[in-house]
C-alpha cells in the first residue's frame, strides 16, 4: 500500500504533541522578570522535548523519503513509535513541575528509550517490507550506531536518575545534541 496516509497521520499526531506540550506551559503570575524563575524548569524541559519531537519528525520524514510502499506491520510499528512520542507531553510536564527529581527524570528517560527502540523497530520493519531489496533504504539506515548508542545512554541515564538526576538530564541533552549533528546518509541516498 502507499505511504501517503501514514505520513499525513504521523505529521498530524506530531503536530498535536507539540501543541499539547506548549499548552501545558502556564504563564507565571506577575510582571517581573524574576517571576519567570519558578517556571524555568518547565520551560527548559519543553525546549528539550521540542527538540526531541522535532528530531523524530525530521528522521521520520527522511526515512519515508526512501520508501514507496508500506505494510500492515509498518503501520503498527509506526503507531508504536507514535504511542511513545505521545507520552512526551506528560513526562515533560511532570519533569518540569517537579524540578528534575528522580522519578520524573527516570520516566522521561524511559519514554525516550522506548521511542528510540520503537524507531529502530519501524526502520527494520520498513526494511523487511522491501526484503532487503531497497538499496537506498538499506544504505540510509546503515548500521544505525547513533540509534543503538541512544538506547544505551538512555538506559544508563535512567539508572543515574536515582543517584544524580542532573547527570541524567545532561545525558538526555547530550543525545539530543548528537542527533542534531546532521546525518547526511539519507540525503545522499535521495540525491542519487
Amino acid at each position: 500500500m502507499g505511504k501517503s496516509r501514514l505520513e499525513a497521520f504521523s505529521d498530524g499526531v506530531i503536530a498535536i504533541i507539540i501543541t499539547i506540550m506548549v499548552l501545558e506551559m502556564k504563564a507565571p503570575h506577575g510582571s517581573e522578570l524574576a517571576d519567570l524563575l519558578p517556571v524555568a524548569p518547565t520551560f527548559l524541559t519543553y525546549i528539550l522535548s521540542y527538540v526531541y519531537v522535532g528530531l523524530y519528525w525530521n528522521n521520520h520524514h527522511h526515512l519515508f523519503q526512501v520508501v514507496q510502499k508500506v505494510s500492515g506491520g509498518v503501520l503498527w510499528a509506526n503507531l508504536h513509535l507514535l504511542f511513545w512520542l505521545s507520552l512526551i507531553p506528560f513526562v515533560t510536564h511532570w519533569l518540569g513541575e517537579n524540578h528534575f527529581t528522580a522519578w520524573p527524570t527516570a520516566l522521561y528517560g524511559v519514554v525516550l528509550c522506548m521511542a528510540a527502540i520503537a524507531h529502530y523497530i519501524l526502520s527494520r520493519t520498513l526494511l523487511a517490507v522491501h526484503d532487503g531489496g531497497n538499496k537506498k533504504l538499506a544504505d540510509a539506515l546503515g548500521r544505525d550506531y547513533k540509534g543503538k548508542l541512544s538506547v544505551v545512554v538512555y538506559a544508563v541515564a535512567i539508572g543515574l536518575a536515582f543517584v544524580v538526576p542532573a547527570v541524567s538530564l545532561a545525558l538526555y541533552a547530550l543525545m539530543a545534541a548528537v542527533w542534531l549533528i546532521p546525518d547526511r546518509r539519507i540525503e545522499h541516498v535521495i540525491e542519487k
